[in-house]
């Protein structure tokens, strides 16, 4: 069992990241924790895993805890065995099949005499190589990284799995793996993730703001229709609090009028009836204050119900304003943009394909590359571009604009401002304030103009990207998109999502997100 209460953490710049985590988990249970970019996913992992401490509260836990990080740069230096903490033990029992039966080695191993059988059958089993476990991690590729961690968890055998975006870098097959590792393991868990098709397979979904935990009762979709819900009435709210304060300015204009029209009748009758100056002086004074008053009590509650409206929007998505709103492009459907007749690309006079590619790809097309890792789709992206072409067969490629959004965003220049990225797609010459509107409509306020790209998020990246384009108006006539979902958190998925389902013109994707493909209505398959 996994107990948290009354967690909180501050990060460096004493800025409180969340606070008031409270979350019980189960032997068996199996969780999702989602949450924005940058509500404190990871950090609440490590924090578990012992390699965080919290600011106040307590983690309670009799499990044996396994951690999956999401980044696995920090370990490139370290051989496998020592980054998968199995070094010391494998050392402790060479030097005892030796001979070297010492306390030490002994108290090292544990009586784990199966520790290399287990290694054996977790390499085989995440379709790893026969790595050479002093073989250094920057050697491999961040699948490579992402299996060797996995398999980590069949030779530990703990109880308690914590994982963070483990399907980032894992292509169709490697996934199918962990989904049904997932579905058949009796070990908890706890997982951080994106992929909606990982997410419907655990038992509950929590949520991180940076006020707490909300728990549903359910899977993915199950939070989603929740969140329906939670929306509509959350929106029904804020037009009866926008109706409320319309009724409170109103009741304040009626009240103040109705008095000032005492006052003066008031008035009119005391000079009639000859009372003195002092006398009207007294009472003009009481007049004033009592409308005072009045305004007051009105402003305070005019006040307190615009403090909540605000409140209130602010717990809106904003998904719905961030439209991309891109003249059509000038190309007609049908027009073929690109046609391939036997193409293969060769290394050290090797095909990289098995079979010669044959397609053809339409004005208008919705199309996924799909194949594992290695299989060549950025190679084919790059003679689709133009970049690379092919060692064999015939490529046409008609004049077009293409946008290439890569899984780094590599379009957005690190050195430039907010702001001066904004204006590098003005191509239209509008007006500053203009440009600052449609910043403002994809979330970059005053405060985030002067703030260089290179401190952006992958999803604030995006959202940048998405804004620039907009500013541009020119709709492209190919957008070309390389694994858009891995850096980014659910949100920014359907934003992206929302975006690419306003655009009109020929849509490539290369991923291994099958909900993603199927919510931007994928047409056509180049399988390799």
């Amino acid at each position: 069992m996994l107990i948290l209460q009354d967690l909180s953490y501050q990060l460096p710049n004493k800025d409180v990241l969340f606070s008031n985590i409270n979350l019980t988990l189960h032997s068996q249970e199996k969780l999702a924790l989602i949450g924005n970019n940058g509500s404190g996913k990871s950090t609440l992992l490590k924090i578990i895993a012992g390699q965080l401490q919290p600011k106040t509260g307590f983690v309670k836990s009799d499990s044996n805890v396994y951690y999956i990080p999401q980044i696995f740069g920090q370990f490139n230096d370290l051989s496998i065995s020592e980054a998968l903490g199995i070094d010391k033990k494998l050392m402790a029992l060479k030097e005892i099949l030796d001979g070297s039966v010492t306390e030490e080695n002994m108290e090292i191993l544990n009586d784990d005499w199966t520790i290399e059988e287990r290694i054996k059958e977790a390499f085989e089993y995440w379709n790893l190589p026969d790595f050479e476990l002093n073989l250094k991690l920057e050697s491999l590729s961040g699948g490579q990284k992402t299996k060797l961690f996995l398999a980590g968890m069949m030779i530990h055998q703990p109880d308690l799995i914590l994982m963070d975006e483990p399907t980032n870098h894992l292509d169709f097959t490697n996934r199918k793996l962990l989904y049904d590792f997932i579905q058949s393991t009796s070990k908890s868990l706890l997982i951080v993730s994106h992929d909606r098709v990982l997410l419907n397979l655990l038992d509950k979904t929590c949520e991180l703001t940076k006020n707490g935990i909300s728990v549903y009762g359910g899977n993915y979709d199950f939070y989603s229709e929740q969140k329906k819900i939670e929306n509509n009435a959350l929106e029904q709210n804020i037009q009866n609090r926008e109706k409320e304060l319309k009724k409170a300015k109103e009741k304040e204009r009626e009240t103040i009028e109705r008095q000032n029209k005492l006052d003066a009748r008031g008035k009119g009758k005391q000079e009639k009836s000859g009372v003195s100056r002092i006398m009207m002086n007294t009472l003009r004074n009481k007049a004033e204050n009592s409308t005072s008053k009045l305004k007051s009590i009105h402003q305070d509650k005019i006040e307190n119900i615009r403090e909540n409206l605000h409140d209130l929007k602010g717990n809106l998505s904003g998904i719905d304003k961030m439209k991309i709103n891109f003249d059509n492009s000038q190309l007609h459907k049908g027009k073929i943009l690109a046609k391939a007749e036997e193409i293969n690309f060769s290394y050290n006079q090797e095909n990289l394909w098995e079979n010669n590619l044959d397609f053809q790809i339409i004005s208008g097309e919705r199309i996924a590359i799909k194949g594992d890792n290695g299989s060549g789709k950025t190679t084919l992206i790059k003679m689709i571009l133009g970049e690379t072409k092919p060692t064999s067969g015939n490529l046409y490629l008609a004049e077009k604009k293409t946008v290439y959004i890569d899984q780094e965003y590599s379009v957005i220049e690190n050195e430039l401002s907010v702001e001066q990225q904004a204006q590098k797609f003005n191509l239209t010459n509008l007006e500053e304030h203009e440009v600052k509107t449609i910043l403002a409509r994809f979330l970059f306020f005053k405060n985030d103009w002067d703030k260089k790209c290179e401190f952006l998020s992958g999803g604030e990246k995006l959202k940048l990207l998405l804004c620039c384009l907009s500013i541009q108006n020119l709709s492209p006539d190919m957008i070309i998109l390389d694994e858009p979902t891995n850096n980014l958190d659910i949100q920014n998925i359907e934003i992206l999502t929302s975006a690419i389902n306003d655009y009109e013109g020929t849509l490539i994707v290369v991923s291994h997100d099958n909900q993603f493909l199927e919510d931007v209505n994928i047409n056509k398959i180049i399988s390799l």
